[in-house]
């Protein structure tokens, strides 16, 4: 076990030096959006499959409308009508048009597709007023997908856009890696479901915030959450409840990994065999923070104050979760920011502050203390756009100064390296 603290890098690299992605599975298209491709995707079909219209109008031949004008208007032939989902009965000759709707396959022999607007919208003849569509608003065979092409690489993240485009070239069951299984338990004598709650009105209890926040932040990291419940502070307890963790891809725990007379967590995993690699890290908030295997899963304590379960979740726990479900850029990207007012901090630690962002009058955002960053405050967290990023020296952060910030939304994107 690596009893001293590493720092923050350090012990990230530590964690997920042995995260592999988990294996796949195939699952339908309305079960695939936020999960990663195992697998390549192939079209075997052209996408269009036809040469189609981009816009209402006619169809057209390039050569029989230029030089038209509102004041010299060519008169064409309308030789009939087609529809999207309908093939043209006859090929356009010279001089004629056909009227076509968007998506409408182009008929043989036109190469343009005039706007209506350009046009007197004409049944049987139509006169047409602008030469500006001449050879355009024409969506070629195969423009967007040639067949045999790779759509869709192994490794990308199936959003709204992938998903159609899977539905486009036929692929009704993408194959992905599958949805991380997360164990998540909390332990402490005091804490009660929010079933509960006539217990925290009487002031004998509080509410098992841990229990929800991790399993919400487990979704959206991408997993599936298998609560354990809450275990009292006895070790009996904790690892009967931890015996039902087994089948899971991932263990969370949060509490009992410091250093308290009744901080049991850390001696039960090693007493149920699992193995403890890790244990502190430099950094505030969430010190206390336990990493190894129990039931050849990876382990990871969290410390049972809210804000630190929340912050050691989104810098080790998440990218984690992560890497199981396939993903290859595993931290959030960082953005640059101006601290907008002087912030003081105490040890020598890296801190990861509350804060909200301000866009401000400058070229980078403007960071304020979202309030209170004490570890017990989570609606600070719940307020907070981002943590910043505050090395461990110097100790005060004068206003103005330029540091890195973490965001909490989806909006920065990912990286593959830590953010430091």
């Amino acid at each position: 076990m690596t009893e001293h603290r590493l720092g923050v890098a350090e012990a990230s690299a530590l964690i997920l030096a042995g995260a592999r992605a988990l294996d796949a599975e195939p699952v339908s298209l309305d079960a695939a959006l936020g999960r990663v491709l195992a697998d390549d995707v192939t079209s075997d079909v052209f996408l269009p499959p036809w040469d189609n219209a981009s816009m209402d109008g006619y169809a057209v031949r390039a050569g029989d409308v230029r030089g038209a004008s509102a004041s010299s208007p060519v008169s064409l032939n309308v030789i009939g009508t087609v529809a999207a989902g309908q093939r043209a009965s006859r090929s356009v000759q010279a001089r004629e048009a056909m009227r076509i709707m968007t998506g409408a396959p182009v008929p043989d022999g036109a190469d343009s597709v005039v706007r209506v607007e350009d046009t007197d919208a004409g049944p049987a003849s139509v006169q047409i007023r602008d030469d500006r569509d001449a050879g355009r608003n024409v969506r070629r065979r195969g423009e967007d997908v040639q067949a045999g092409a790779v759509v869709l690489q192994s490794g990308a993240t199936l959003g709204a856009a992938q998903v159609g485009v899977l539905a486009s070239v036929g692929c009704v069951a993408p194959t992905v890696h599958r949805r991380p299984r997360v164990a998540i338990l909390a332990t402490g004598d005091e804490l009660v479901p929010v079933e509960g709650f006539d217990e925290v009105r009487r002031g004998e209890r509080i509410v098992s915030t841990n229990s929800y926040t991790l399993a919400a932040a487990v979704r959206e990291a991408g997993g599936q959450p298998v609560p354990l419940g809450i275990a009292p502070d006895d070790p009996t307890a904790i690892a009967t409840r931890l015996a039902d963790a087994r089948g899971c891809d991932m263990i969370l725990t949060s509490g009992g990994v410091s250093v308290g007379a009744f901080d049991f967590t850390r001696d039960v995993v090693q007493r149920l065999g699992g193995t403890l690699a890790l244990w502190r890290v430099r950094m505030r908030p969430g010190a206390p923070l336990g990493f190894g295997t129990l039931f050849d899963v990876p382990w990871l304590g969290l410390p049972g104050n809210p804000v630190s379960a929340l912050v050691t979740f989104e810098l080790f726990a998440r990218p984690f979760i992560r890497v199981l479900a396939g993903h290859r850029l595993p931290h959030r990207r960082t953005v640059d920011v101006v601290t907008a007012e002087d912030i003081r901090l105490g040890a020598p630690l890296t801190h990861f502050v509350r804060i909200t962002l301000d866009r401000g009058d400058g070229a980078l955002p403007q960071a304020r203390l979202a309030g209170s960053q004490s570890s017990g405050v989570l609606t600070t967290m719940a307020r907070a756009d981002a943590l910043l990023v505050v090395p461990p020296e110097p100790a005060d952060v004068p206003a103005g100064s330029r540091l890195h910030a973490i965001p909490l939304r989806e909006s920065s994107g990912h990286s593959a390296h830590f953010p430091a």
